[in-house]
């Protein structure tokens, strides 16, 4: 089983970040954390990567429902969705696939859940290669 859903966006970084951003936010969903990688590792170890960032997403309704049907679930959450630069024109941005949250518990009361924010992650990646 894969554990990401992604798109590969024909976009530089900064724009598909942006559109990124919109995408969730149309599909219900907050960004509660925001960490750039790249500028993190370039602070701390002095390295260089391309860009990519870490946007911890969250629709309340869904994490209630989870932390309802199984309250460790915390150690899950927010769903994480990363926006990478693969060259100055290609942006790649994943997402776990929720179904993990159900793989990784065994725990069916999380299956709707799952299904309802796989549902709208995908219609957020789909509508950045629209």
């Amino acid at each position: 089983m894969s554990y990401a859903l992604s798109a590969t966006v024909d976009q530089p970084f900064g724009p598909t970040l942006e559109a990124a951003r919109s995408a969730l936010a149309d599909q219900g969903f907050g960004v509660l954390t925001e960490i750039d990688l790249a500028a993190t590792l370039k602070a701390k170890l002095d390295v260089d990567i391309p860009a990519q960032v870490i946007l911890g997403a969250c629709r309340p309704p869904l994490a209630y429902a989870a932390v309802q049907a199984e309250p460790s679930i915390g150690l899950l959450l927010p769903c994480n969705v990363v926006v990478r630069a693969i060259d100055d024109t290609t942006t790649l941005v994943e997402a776990m696939d929720p179904k993990v949250m159900v793989t990784m518990t065994r725990n069916e009361n999380l299956i709707d859940v799952a299904a309802d924010a796989r549902e709208r992650l995908t219609a957020a990646l789909t509508a950045l290669t629209a």
